[in-house]
């Protein structure tokens, strides 16, 4: 008696990509990680429910503990076929209160979340006040001496273009080189907050954080506005001041050529406009 072969499905691979939105403040970060948490873990499991068949996902930049996103995009592939709102609604529905998805879109072969990007942005929100907040306290970070958000805007200009940012670069960092294109970079107050909002082509690691911790020392009065030139130029993390705390900080969007004709929702955070 002849043993039976293992059915094999024919049905073709589909890839799709998604938005993701989530605050990170109960996660040890984005990647999957044996026993801790993880962004990445909650969203497979959830969409692993959907298809009815295990799923892996692609990350567009990999968050770190704590961090939050309203731009996060991914890609996966799957057998399984289904209406755009089993994706969107159906994930929802499995995945924890803090983490949801915001938008799917079918994509072509050649699409990758990661390597695909062009440009990431990230938008770092100060809660500027004497005494801590109690609601959002896990979306800002508190900073309780005044800020002079035109000097630190005025200091961060230096930034601007392709550079060496190794006085910006956590010392784990694995990336092969420290030169980065700073596309943009801005400092703004809306009230009670400071916004810095920065966009690269990519960052090494910590060099958001790294760079509101010294725009800060600015800020406040402790360091001059040409310091960050200075630190620019020295390639030194040990003369930058203390990172900046994880909770401030939001990837809100990812740039991707015209041709993937990819969602745009509106960036945020909480009151940001785009």
């Amino acid at each position: 008696m002849s043993e039976e072969l293992p059915v094999i499905s024919t049905s073709p691979l589909h890839k799709i990509a998604l938005g993701i939105e989530y605050d990170g403040s109960k996660y040890y970060g984005w990647q999957r990680q044996n026993e801790v948490r993880s962004v990445q873990e909650k969203l497979e499991k959830a969409l692993s429910k959907v298809a009815d068949e295990p799923i892996s996902v692609f990350c567009a930049g990999r968050t770190d503990a704590g961090v939050h996103a309203t731009g996060q995009v991914v890609h996966f592939e799957t057998r399984a076929q289904r209406k755009d709102a089993a994706w969107t609604l159906g994930a929802n529905a499995n995945l924890p209160g803090d983490i949801a998805v915001r938008w799917v879109k079918a994509v072509p072969e050649d699409f990758h979340a990661r390597f695909s990007a062009t440009a990431r942005r990230y938008r770092y929100v100060i809660y500027n006040e004497r005494l801590r907040p109690a609601v959002m306290g896990q979306g800002v970070t508190h900073f309780y001496h005044p800020l002079d958000a035109d000097r630190m805007h005025r200091a961060a200009q230096c930034l601007l273009g392709e550079n060496d940012f190794t006085s910006f670069r956590a010392v784990q960092c694995q990336s092969r080189t420290p030169w980065r294109n700073l596309m943009h970079i801005t400092v703004t107050r809306y009230g009670s907050y400071v916004v810095v909002d920065i966009k690269a082509n990519a960052f090494v690691h910590h060099m958001v954080r790294n760079i509101v911790g010294s725009l800060m020392e600015i800020g406040c009065g402790n360091q001059e506005e040409n310091w960050m030139a200075q630190l620019l130029a020295a390639k030194d993390r040990k003369l930058a001041a203390a990172t900046g705390k994880a909770e401030g900080l939001y990837l809100v969007s990812v740039d991707y050529p015209e041709n993937f004709a990819l969602p745009k929702p509106p960036m945020g955070p909480l009151f940001l406009a785009d």
